[in-house]
């Protein structure tokens, strides 16, 4: 079972065969949407929808633990994500595709672990090195080669808190630091995939300049919503092409 978690505008039964939905509830509590099961191309895979069906989920409150728990308990074998991000850097355009190699988390409120305690003499710290799987990643990128995509083949994601945007002092220290691609929900759920021991790796499509660049407008949600939209097809014919060779 392949699980995918997608952003809004990729909740798409038609890419599925014998689709079905089950609401489920963790350990953690509810997930973000009930899962959607089907078959792609004779695997099995299930989808949740990081902000809810209808996007209402901000993403300072999604249930990021309850949604690694629900797909871990679905049997996933494998998390691919995809999300939309803002771009710090010139040469990633609108529209690009970010394998994710690398994550700063910037957040500040929430549930980053699983643990809330540990047992006796048994602490857990998880090694976040690495944190993508080396071999997702590697069919994602061999798959945009092939669909001739425009892509990047590693990047660092800086997770913010949201759900506003960024300063314009903000965006350029994170610049500074060193960040290729800034969102709202990847590193917490990268770190808790890795906590399950599930292997994660997360698709980015650049949909702005945040706000460091100049002669651009500050980023809109708006504007977010129309780059993702006219690009979606990129995003599910890569997730359509690749969940065969996982």
């Amino acid at each position: 079972m392949i699980g995918i978690i997608g952003g809004s505008g990729l909740d798409n039964p038609e890419i599925f065969h014998d689709c079905r939905d089950e609401n489920v509830s963790t350990a953690y509590g509810e997930p973000s949407s009930a899962l959607k099961y089907g078959i792609i191309d004779g695997v099995q895979v299930v989808l949740l929808a990081r902000h809810g069906r209808e996007h209402t989920i901000p993403p300072s409150q999604v249930n990021y633990r309850a949604n690694i728990s629900a797909l871990k308990k679905a049997g996933c074998s494998h998390i691919i994500a995809t999300t939309a991000v803002g771009s710090l850097k010139e040469e990633i355009r609108r529209g690009d595709l970010v394998i994710i190699d690398q994550f700063i988390d910037f957040t500040k409120q929430r549930k980053m672990s699983f643990y809330e305690s540990f047992e006796p003499h048994n602490p857990v710290h998880t090694s976040m090195a690495d944190p993508y799987d080396s071999r997702l990643r590697k069919i994602l990128i061999d798959e945009c080669k092939a669909l001739n995509y425009p892509y990047h083949e590693r990047g660092t994601v800086i997770t913010i808190e949201g759900p506003r945007f960024s300063s314009r002092a903000e965006s350029f220290m994170f610049r500074a630091w060193g960040a290729d691609i800034i969102n709202m929900s990847i590193a917490t759920e990268t770190v808790l995939a890795n906590e399950a021991g599930i292997p994660y790796a997360a698709v980015a499509m650049s949909t702005d300049y945040d706000c460091w660049k100049t002669g651009e407008e500050s980023v809109t949600w708006e504007a977010i919503a129309k780059v993702f939209a006219d690009n979606a097809g990129k995003v599910t014919t890569l997730l359509k092409n690749i969940i065969p060779k996982i």
